[in-house]
């Protein structure tokens, strides 16, 4: 052996050296005295006893110390070394090659180079739209779920995005995914299907003052979501009051007697009266009509009487009507069996046949005159 190998090995035993390794796929950080020295990488190395060594797996992130600017400086550090910076208002997702690993929060991280292909998508949680760089396929990882808004706009919906407050534009059916962050996110929704409207025991007065109770509905839907949703506050309750207006002032045109014969007259004058206002609140109203008319009692009392005394004169008329006919029959045919012997006796004939069709025994106690009277009418 050399004098100088002599000379070295004598060195390391004074100063007492100890050896590391460093495996495959590690790599080794050393620091002497506490404070960062130099990067070390596969193989052995010897250090002295003011040096210690960490070991890292070059295959996995590491959240930064504060001495990472000091191993920065470092050139053989720095160019072995990803650094990776999260502000306070995003989150960055961490893939290990295609594969999904973790989401970050704010902060400094960094990993070694060579072993693996790291990449990351920073998201920005002051807007909301940046939810668009994520994959659809992540949006709805758990470990996504704290960072994102979700909203289900169903096929017969429309939606009708805001951001802080502000429209900002309309949504068709889908999922839709906003990141949560300072930025208020709402979604409002409204059914655009056809809807049914009741209007129940509406009390009004007629022409000719009767009072009477009205259930009414229509059928209605919205054609304008935003008309609906921005240009109006409480667009049914609005729609609710313009029918009913429009009822009143048709029912109040007629008398009692006039309203009830003109019911389905009711429905062209509330479309008409109606349909020209609703437009301004984006809706469309379809059919309208009167369920029932329910009236007070004296008045059903009253009405029920004028019915009775109606069906009752119809029914004098019509019986007055037959007897005039039954007569009118009776008179021409006496008027026939006055002209025609012949058929005077026939009709004799047949009433005698229809009296002894009645008759279940004849008892005879006159000796012969009631024969000779029988033979007597049937040889006329």
């Amino acid at each position: 052996m050399r004098p100088e190998s002599n000379w070295e090995h004598q060195d390391l035993i004074n100063n007492k050296m100890k050896r590391v390794r460093i495996n495959v796929g590690k790599t080794g950080i050393v620091s002497k005295n506490g404070d960062y020295n130099r990067l070390i990488s596969v193989g052995s190395h010897w250090l002295t006893m003011r040096e210690s060594v960490v070991i890292f797996d070059k295959a996995q992130l590491y959240a930064s110390d504060s001495h990472l600017n000091v191993k920065l400086e470092d050139e053989n550090f720095r160019k072995n070394v990803e650094v990776i910076e999260v502000a306070d208002n995003e989150i960055a997702l961490s893939y290990v090659g295609k594969n999904f690993s973790e989401v970050l929060r704010r902060g400094r991280y960094f990993y070694f180079k060579g072993l693996v292909d790291m990449k990351f998508v920073t998201i920005n949680l002051n807007d909301p739209e940046s939810a668009n760089l994520i994959e659809k396929s992540m949006l709805r990882n758990s470990a996504l779920t704290p960072y994102l808004h979700e909203f289900k706009i169903n096929s017969s919906e429309e939606g009708l995005l805001f951001f802080d407050g502000k429209f900002a534009r309309a949504l068709t059916k889908g999922l839709y995914f906003f990141t949560r962050g300072i930025t208020p996110v709402e979604v409002l929704k409204i059914d655009m299907r056809q809807i049914q409207l009741e209007l129940s025991g509406q009390e009004m007065l007629t022409k000719d003052k009767a009072a009477l109770r009205i259930n009414f509905q229509a059928n209605y839907r919205v054609t304008n979501a935003q008309k609906a949703l921005l240009d109006s506050k409480d667009f049914e309750k609005q729609l609710y009051t313009l029918i009913q207006l429009g009822l009143r002032e048709f029912v109040g045109t007629l008398s009692l007697d006039e309203l009830l014969s003109a019911k389905e007259k009711v429905s062209e004058y509330v479309l008409e009266f109606a349909r020209t206002k609703t437009s301004n609140l984006g809706v469309e109203l379809l059919t309208a009509g009167i369920r029932d008319i329910v009236l007070p009692g004296e008045v059903k009392d009253i009405m029920n009487k004028v019915l009775v005394a109606q069906k009752s004169a119809e029914a004098n008329t019509i019986v007055r009507r037959e007897e005039t006919a039954a007569t009118r029959s009776l008179l021409n045919t006496a008027k026939l069996m006055e002209e025609n012997d012949m058929l005077f006796k026939l009709k004799e004939m047949e009433y005698i046949e229809k009296i002894a069709g009645k008759i279940g025994e004849v008892t005879v106690s006159s000796g012969g005159k009631v024969l000779d009277q029988l033979t007597q009418m049937f040889s006329k």
